[in-house]
């Protein structure tokens, strides 16, 4: 039975920090604290919580900087006086596409944690086979993919199988590419983890089973028996199943904490640790989506369903080389300009994407078109900061909803946007989504939408855990489904912030076809 007493605990490992929030049986915020990586632990060398490498678009971070984040943002909790005993069960989420490599001996450290030790002091550099993990920035992968794409029959037999086709970031391809470049670290790795399941290991002191959902991510899962395919593993790596094992799924109740915490931290011992699973997926059980709903997360990479790289990362740089660093300057730029921008549209892709797959910059004026080779090539630069910015905006808006109406998402009278994320507090940035995605525009009222979505679903796991326990036969077991169960806690409806102009089909419906005529130009001559 529950008790007004209760907590659940939800955590977020993204890019740039790692988040903690304690709700109560409500689901009422009790605590909430964070560590940022690139300030908090400035002796990792992060920019945006992450590490370059030598190798043009190489990207990775050192899992030890995660640990000791948790040993961090933990501490932060108790500093507010939080009781972490009361917590009966956590769960959490994390950037998808990273992979960790256990060694044998971080095993072993991981279940003999001291709880008179720091947890970076005893799961360390040598826990790993591999001290740098590849993250989801990360697009060196592209023999791999064409390998293991050529290996199962081709890339139609790969989307059959696993969802879709070989991407760079994909934990399959980087698995790959570690066997075949070191295949001693291959060799002498006992398991693999995701960073969602890497995460969740910390808290039940053995390795965590991969969340079934976050997998389907890896190009590896056959997403029909949800089980790893044996011709994708085969495709990638020799042994693969047995430092994979088989993966979880995301309503499992995983295993109790570990007695480091217990000890260490006060927590109870019989709290239960749910599934972790991936911060995109984590974030829609985070708001209340419905029928013609589509949620839109603003964040360090954009998220229609998927992730777009340039996200606010470059909206960040804008602000800095255009605004003098302002969101404010930023906003009265950006707002001072006309819907439609005179013409003016323009791509930034700093990293290279993952949809569309280019790396490199394009300004259209209002002359420039396919028609005429020189046209096609843009401009270097427009006349003012305000052009660029709105061209950088309603560029990024547009990629969003092309891409949204590519995966069969139908666009009517009655869409609504929810935006989620860092940017969605924008709302500058929040009207020209509503203009270029001619839909009203609705917010929550906390960005978090991934951490809250980790919280839920501890408290809704739990009590599908509880109840199959009460029953002799749980083959007849009635549970409200995850959003009505969540909605008679969570009482907060969506807050309606823009609607669309007039004109926006107007403007927006010829800009999106030049949208696309810029792709075509940048897949072509890769610019």
């Amino acid at each position: 039975m529950e008790s007004n007493n209760e907590t659940y605990l939800g955590f977020d490992l993204s890019t740039q920090k790692l988040k903690a929030v304690l709700l109560n049986f409500r689901l009422d915020n009790v605590a909430y604290a964070e560590v940022t990586f690139d300030s908090d632990l400035p002796e990792f060398r992060t920019a945006g919580g992450v590490n370059a490498g030598r190798t043009k678009n190489e990207f990775y971070v050192h899992p030890v900087m995660w640990i000791k984040a948790v040993d961090m943002v933990l501490d932060r909790m108790i500093m507010q006086g939080v009781d972490l005993s009361t917590v009966v069960a956590l769960s959490g989420s994390a950037q998808q596409h990273g992979c960790l490599f256990w060694s044998r001996a971080g095993i072993e450290s991981l279940r003999n944690l001291d709880a008179d030790k720091f947890l970076h002091a005893q799961i360390d550099d040598s826990a790993f086979t591999i001290h740098r993990t590849p993250i989801w920035m990360d697009a060196t992968t592209s023999l791999q993919c064409e390998e293991m794409e050529t290996a199962v029959g081709g890339r139609i037999k790969m989307v059959e199988i696993t969802g879709s086709k070989c991407y760079e970031r994909f934990s399959g391809p980087q698995i790959r590419k570690i066997f075949q470049n070191r295949p001693d670290c291959y060799r002498n790795t006992e398991r693999i983890s995701l960073v969602s399941s890497f995460l969740a290991s910390i808290f039940i002191g053995d390795v965590a089973p991969i969340d079934c959902a976050d997998g389907s991510g890896m190009n590896l899962l056959d997403i029909h028996s949800q089980d790893w395919s044996d011709l994708c593993l085969n495709a990638c790596a020799p042994g693969l199943y047995a430092k994979l094992a088989k993966p979880s799924a995301t309503s499992s109740v995983i295993g109790n904490i570990c007695p480091f915490f217990v000890k260490r931290y006060n927590f109870n011992a019989a709290c239960k640790v749910v599934t972790f699973t991936g911060d995109n997926l984590s974030a829609l059980a985070g708001i209340n989506v419905g029928q013609d709903w589509l949620a839109l997360s603003l964040g360090t990479s954009d998220t229609v369903m998927m992730n777009f790289r340039n996200g606010s990362l470059v909206r960040e740089m804008f602000k800095h080389e255009k605004a003098n660093g302002s969101w404010e300057h930023f906003n009265e730029l950006l707002d001072s300009t006309p819907r439609g921008n005179f013409g003016n549209i323009a791509l930034h892709f700093i990293s290279k994407e993952i949809l569309p797959p280019v790396k490199g910059t394009l300004r259209w004026n209002k002359t420039s078109s396919l028609e005429n080779t020189e046209q096609a090539k843009g401009v270097l630069k427009y006349s003012s900061p305000q052009s660029e910015i709105r061209a950088l905006i309603e560029g990024q808006m547009l990629a969003r909803k092309s891409y949204a109406t590519e995966m069969g998402f139908s666009f009517g009278e009655k869409t609504k946007i929810i935006a989620t994320g860092g940017a969605s507090v924008n709302h500058s940035i929040l009207q020209v989504v509503a203009d270029v995605f001619n839909a009203q525009v609705y917010t929550q009222k906390t960005t978090e939408a991934a951490l809250l979505g980790a919280a839920y679903r501890a408290k809704y796991v739990l009590s599908l855990h509880r109840a199959k326990a009460t029953v002799i036969d749980d083959t007849n077991l009635s549970m409200p489904s995850y959003y009505d169960f969540i909605a008679k806690f969570n009482q907060d409806s969506p807050l309606h912030v823009c609607d669309p102009s007039k004109d926006s089909e107007e403007i927006y419906g010829p800009m999106m076809k030049r949208y696309k005529e810029m792709v075509s130009y940048m897949m072509k001559h890769q610019v």
